[in-house]
């Protein structure tokens, strides 16, 4: 099976990383899986020019291995934010903000937008005013390859670029004026009373069960890692870790906070601790407290 056949092949896959440059990426992580999805293969941060010059024998392999090339872009000039499983009228929508558009099958589109000073709450806001999948990494199939899957067997389709505009960079308004991001919710979850953390034993929370009990992930039967990760730093700061050293816990026991690196740890840990924060205000102010520590 040659890439070549599948959309334009080296063509959309050199497309699409200079797309990504022209907002600042300099490098990407590359994970390779097979048609199941296991990890076969991991390059961190391949510098852009040397990754296009690797380009025709990396999706060469790929098509005879039946393996699948997933690009994750770092450090760019703004917010890439990746809005994955969008319906055709979301897409349409988004046509003119967006910097990248792709399907990775018939049925999928994925959105890339490159967002001036967005910030986490804003991304988890877009992600859920345009119906989004939330768990969505950062990470997307390189176009130009094939998408391996069981489900498409033997007709698997190609990663390709729908629409491309290098150098968009959008304020948030500029999307809050599309109608697509959710209003801010306050989150008035009252916890239950807990016991004081002078009187508990500082421990770390079990890491192999957070991932136990962890949701699936998106059309997937493994666990959704972003969440495990998540719950195991909002457990480490309730019972009194701080985010730094949460962040390196996580670092430690994360296949995916290792692959990310310190900035995706980093960013759980610091969600994670606005969470016991807000948590804690809730609490504090119905029950007629006016601190809280």
């Amino acid at each position: 099976m040659s890439p070549e056949k599948h959309g334009r092949g080296v063509e959309q896959a050199r497309q699409m990383l200079d797309t990504f440059a022209s907002v600042g990426v300099e490098a990407f992580d590359l994970t390779w899986t097979d048609v199941d999805g296991h990890k076969q293969n991991f390059a961190s941060a391949q510098a852009g020019p040397a990754l296009q010059r690797q380009l025709p024998a990396i999706l060469a392999a790929a098509a005879q291995r039946q393996h699948n090339v997933i690009v994750r872009p770092k450090r760019a000039r703004a917010e890439l934010v990746q809005l994955d499983d969008l319906p055709q009228i979301v897409v349409e929508r988004l046509w003119n903000r967006a910097l990248l558009i792709l399907t990775t099958s018939p049925a999928n589109h994925q959105v890339w937008v490159a967002v001036r000073e967005g910030g986490v709450d804003f991304v988890r806001r877009l992600r859920q005013g345009t119906g989004a999948d939330r768990s969505a990494s950062g990470a997307a199939r390189l176009a130009g390859s094939v998408n391996f899957k069981p489900k498409y067997d033997p007709a698997f389709p190609p990663v390709r670029i729908l629409h491309a505009t290098p150098g968009n960079i959008v304020n948030a308004a500029a999307l809050e004026e599309l109608g697509l991001v959710a209003a801010p919710v306050v989150d008035v979850r009252i916890p239950s009373p807990r016991v004081s953390l002078q009187r508990r034993v500082k421990q770390w929370p079990s890491y192999e069960r957070c991932l136990q009990n962890a949701p699936r992930a998106h059309h997937s039967d493994r666990p959704d890692i972003s969440r495990a990760d998540f719950t195991f730093c909002l457990l480490a700061v309730d019972w009194g870790w701080s985010i730094g050293e949460t962040c390196e816990r996580l670092l430690e026991m994360s296949n995916k906070a290792r692959e990310n690196g310190p900035t995706y740890a980093l960013r759980t840990a610091q969600n994670a601790a606005a969470a016991v924060y807000r948590r804690s205000l809730n609490y504090s102010q119905a029950h007629g407290k006016n601190d809280v520590r």
